[in-house]
Protein backbone atom coordinates (compact mmCIF):
# COMPACT_ATOMS: atom_id res chain seq x y z
CA UNK A 1 0.00 0.00 0.00
CA UNK A 2 1.80 3.32 -1.20
CA UNK A 3 2.32 6.44 0.98
CA UNK A 4 -0.76 8.94 -1.04
CA UNK A 5 -4.03 8.72 -0.46
CA UNK A 6 -7.11 9.39 -2.06
CA UNK A 7 -9.48 12.37 -1.30
CA UNK A 8 -13.43 11.84 -1.26
CA UNK A 9 -14.04 13.88 -4.48
CA UNK A 10 -11.99 11.84 -6.36
CA UNK A 11 -13.94 8.60 -5.08
CA UNK A 12 -16.94 9.83 -5.70
CA UNK A 13 -15.89 10.60 -9.38
CA UNK A 14 -14.32 6.63 -9.33
CA UNK A 15 -17.52 5.43 -7.96
CA UNK A 16 -19.51 7.19 -10.76
CA UNK A 17 -17.72 5.43 -12.98
CA UNK A 18 -17.82 2.32 -11.61
CA UNK A 19 -13.99 2.22 -11.48
CA UNK A 20 -14.27 0.94 -7.57
CA UNK A 21 -13.27 -2.51 -7.75
CA UNK A 22 -12.47 -3.29 -3.73
CA UNK A 23 -13.37 -1.49 -0.42
CA UNK A 24 -11.41 -2.56 2.87
CA UNK A 25 -11.90 -1.23 6.50
CA UNK A 26 -8.33 -1.36 8.07
CA UNK A 27 -7.99 -1.39 11.88
CA UNK A 28 -5.90 1.24 13.26
CA UNK A 29 -4.50 2.19 16.56
CA UNK A 30 -7.29 4.44 17.93
CA UNK A 31 -10.12 4.28 14.61
CA UNK A 32 -10.54 2.77 11.50
CA UNK A 33 -9.02 3.71 7.90
CA UNK A 34 -10.51 2.78 4.65
CA UNK A 35 -8.63 1.44 1.46
CA UNK A 36 -10.08 1.40 -1.92
CA UNK A 37 -9.13 -0.63 -4.84
CA UNK A 38 -9.49 0.91 -8.41
CA UNK A 39 -7.20 0.01 -11.64
CA UNK A 40 -3.96 -1.63 -10.34
CA UNK A 41 -3.77 0.29 -7.26
CA UNK A 42 -4.72 0.04 -3.40
CA UNK A 43 -5.13 3.65 -1.91
CA UNK A 44 -6.23 4.77 1.79
CA UNK A 45 -8.83 7.03 1.54
CA UNK A 46 -7.35 10.68 2.73
CA UNK A 47 -8.30 13.58 4.59
CA UNK A 48 -8.89 17.24 3.24
CA UNK A 49 -5.49 19.37 2.09
CA UNK A 50 -3.72 16.12 3.95
CA UNK A 51 -1.77 13.31 2.57
CA UNK A 52 -2.74 11.15 6.03
CA UNK A 53 -5.26 8.71 5.87
CA UNK A 54 -9.19 9.60 7.38
CA UNK A 55 -9.84 8.18 10.65
CA UNK A 56 -12.67 7.00 12.23
CA UNK A 57 -13.62 6.40 15.83
CA UNK A 58 -16.28 4.07 15.38
CA UNK A 59 -16.49 1.20 12.89
CA UNK A 60 -20.29 2.05 12.21
CA UNK A 61 -19.47 6.04 11.35
CA UNK A 62 -17.02 4.01 8.95
CA UNK A 63 -19.43 2.42 7.34
CA UNK A 64 -22.47 4.32 7.13
CA UNK A 65 -20.01 7.17 5.39
CA UNK A 66 -18.96 4.60 2.72
CA UNK A 67 -22.71 3.72 2.15
CA UNK A 68 -24.28 6.88 2.44
CA UNK A 69 -21.97 9.57 1.04
CA UNK A 70 -19.44 7.32 -1.31
CA UNK A 71 -22.04 4.78 -2.61
CA UNK A 72 -20.02 1.93 -2.03
CA UNK A 73 -21.99 -0.55 -0.62
CA UNK A 74 -20.06 -3.82 -0.79
CA UNK A 75 -16.87 -4.26 1.71
CA UNK A 76 -14.36 -6.55 1.01
CA UNK A 77 -12.29 -6.99 4.10
CA UNK A 78 -12.65 -5.76 7.31
CA UNK A 79 -9.12 -6.54 9.65
CA UNK A 80 -9.35 -5.20 12.85
CA UNK A 81 -5.74 -7.23 14.18
CA UNK A 82 -4.19 -3.63 14.27
CA UNK A 83 -7.49 -1.98 16.02
CA UNK A 84 -7.10 -0.69 19.66
CA UNK A 85 -10.63 1.35 20.80
CA UNK A 86 -9.49 5.06 20.96
CA UNK A 87 -10.68 4.99 25.18
CA UNK A 88 -7.21 3.03 25.48
CA UNK A 89 -5.24 5.71 23.66
CA UNK A 90 -4.62 9.16 24.64
CA UNK A 91 -5.89 11.66 22.10
CA UNK A 92 -8.69 14.43 22.07
CA UNK A 93 -11.86 13.97 24.05
CA UNK A 94 -14.42 16.25 23.50
CA UNK A 95 -16.64 16.90 26.30
CA UNK A 96 -18.18 20.00 25.14
CA UNK A 97 -19.30 18.22 21.79
CA UNK A 98 -22.75 17.50 23.75
CA UNK A 99 -23.20 20.67 25.04
CA UNK A 100 -22.59 22.27 21.13
CA UNK A 101 -24.89 19.95 19.62
CA UNK A 102 -27.55 20.99 22.37
CA UNK A 103 -26.67 24.91 21.79
CA UNK A 104 -27.06 24.17 18.08
CA UNK A 105 -30.26 22.36 18.24
CA UNK A 106 -31.61 25.35 20.50
CA UNK A 107 -30.51 28.32 18.07
CA UNK A 108 -32.09 26.18 15.07
CA UNK A 109 -35.25 25.71 17.27
CA UNK A 110 -35.57 29.62 18.37
CA UNK A 111 -34.63 30.42 14.77
CA UNK A 112 -38.06 28.40 13.91
CA UNK A 113 -40.22 30.04 16.33
CA UNK A 114 -38.63 33.31 15.54
CA UNK A 115 -39.45 33.02 11.86
CA UNK A 116 -42.95 31.76 12.67
CA UNK A 117 -43.58 34.22 14.26
CA UNK A 118 -42.51 36.94 11.81
CA UNK A 119 -44.94 34.99 8.99
CA UNK A 120 -47.77 35.04 11.79
CA UNK A 121 -47.02 38.99 11.91
CA UNK A 122 -47.03 39.40 8.48
CA UNK A 123 -49.83 37.77 7.60
CA UNK A 124 -51.62 39.86 10.71
CA UNK A 125 -50.60 42.72 8.92
CA UNK A 126 -51.44 42.12 5.46
CA UNK A 127 -55.61 41.02 6.92
CA UNK A 128 -57.79 43.74 6.13
CA UNK A 129 -59.94 43.69 9.01
CA UNK A 130 -56.99 44.32 11.49
CA UNK A 131 -57.33 47.22 13.78
CA UNK A 132 -54.11 49.34 13.83
CA UNK A 133 -53.68 51.47 17.04
CA UNK A 134 -51.39 54.83 16.67
CA UNK A 135 -48.72 55.36 18.40
CA UNK A 136 -50.17 58.34 20.43
CA UNK A 137 -53.24 56.12 21.46
CA UNK A 138 -50.41 53.79 22.84
CA UNK A 139 -48.50 56.58 24.47
CA UNK A 140 -51.90 57.75 26.24
CA UNK A 141 -53.05 54.68 27.36
CA UNK A 142 -49.45 54.18 28.64
CA UNK A 143 -49.16 57.22 30.56
CA UNK A 144 -52.86 56.93 32.38
CA UNK A 145 -51.29 53.14 33.82
CA UNK A 146 -47.95 54.78 34.77
CA UNK A 147 -50.28 57.53 36.56
CA UNK A 148 -52.85 54.55 37.94
CA UNK A 149 -49.85 52.70 39.23
CA UNK A 150 -47.98 55.78 40.62
CA UNK A 151 -51.17 56.81 42.86
CA UNK A 152 -51.74 53.34 44.08
CA UNK A 153 -48.27 52.99 45.56
CA UNK A 154 -47.87 56.25 46.49
CA UNK A 155 -51.69 55.65 49.02
CA UNK A 156 -49.90 51.85 49.90
CA UNK A 157 -47.11 53.40 51.14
Amino acid sequence: MGTHTIDTAMVKRLVEARAIHGAAIIGQPGGWSVVLKYGMEERPLGIQRADRPRLWRSLDTCVDYLKDELHIGQIDLLDATQHSPPDSLPGESRPDAADRMRKAFAAAEHDRWFREQVEIGLKEADDPETVWVSHEEVQREQAQWRAELQKRLSSTG
